[in-house]
């Protein structure tokens, strides 16, 4: 049984599927469930320059696509795969480091673009879920969430030079502040309002946050 959770950066995805994998496990006792994110299929770093795409890293170009689905395509088949790590702290794939998914009874895969149909697929992620989550908030919320989230990096990356945000960190708080605003105006928004949005109806179960992240409402897709 494969369960895909789809919204923006930042809306609480990963939360929402940590929660469910911890629920599902104490629900099933006797079942194996795994989590995965597609975040480990995003392109390295040195790929996305080389492609000339860095400043569009999360939108779908980015993603390798027939990666992730030839490896839901293994899994389902009853296969031990290996995930690429992907490193919040690094901002890249971490070279050389997996977690291996073997033969769970539900996986529940977690992602901004889980939902999305790519052009020039014959099969779409989202063909390999039997159910379906859209996190869902109004964008200004989200954008507070955003920006608290970037702060709280901050908070531990001065301890670390090989922390992607340590730069950010030992610098002006105000400036960074401000990047980090433009980087959600021009990149997380836009990716939100153009690619993640528009797939909130494919969703079988919408969850609309409020303040706190407390769910207000849940839509229930009719079959």
């Amino acid at each position: 049984f494969i369960l895909g959770i789809a919204g923006s950066v930042a809306v609480g995805k990963s939360t929402t599927a940590r929660l469910l994998k911890s629920l599902l496990s104490e629900v099933y006792p006797d079942k194996k469930v795994q989590l995965i994110t597609t975040d480990g299929f995003i392109f390295p770093n040195a790929v996305l320059k080389k492609k000339g795409i860095m400043s569009r890293k999360g939108f779908p170009e980015s993603y390798d696509m027939e990666r992730l689905i030839q490896t839901l395509n293994e899994i389902k088949s009853g296969k031990d795969v290996k995930i690429p790590l992907y490193s919040h702290q690094v901002y890249d794939i971490v070279p050389g480091e997996f977690e291996t998914i073997a033969q769970p009874d539900i996986l529940i895969v977690e992602g901004i673009n889980t939902l999305q149909l790519p052009a020039n697929q014959q099969i779409y992620v989202s063909d390999f879920f039997d159910f379906s989550i859209f996190v869902d908030a109004d964008p200004t919320l989200i954008e507070t969430w955003y920006l608290e989230r970037f702060e709280s990096l901050l908070d531990t990356a001065f301890l670390d030079p090989k922390n992607y945000y340590y730069q950010f960190a030992i610098g002006d708080r105000e400036k960074a502040l401000q990047m980090s605003r433009s980087v959600w105006k021009n990149v997380n928004l836009k990716n939100l309002e153009e690619f993640i949005l528009p797939t909130r109806g494919r969703a079988d179960i919408i969850l609309h946050k409020q303040e706190n992240h407390l769910i207000d409402q849940i839509y229930l897709r009719k079959h």
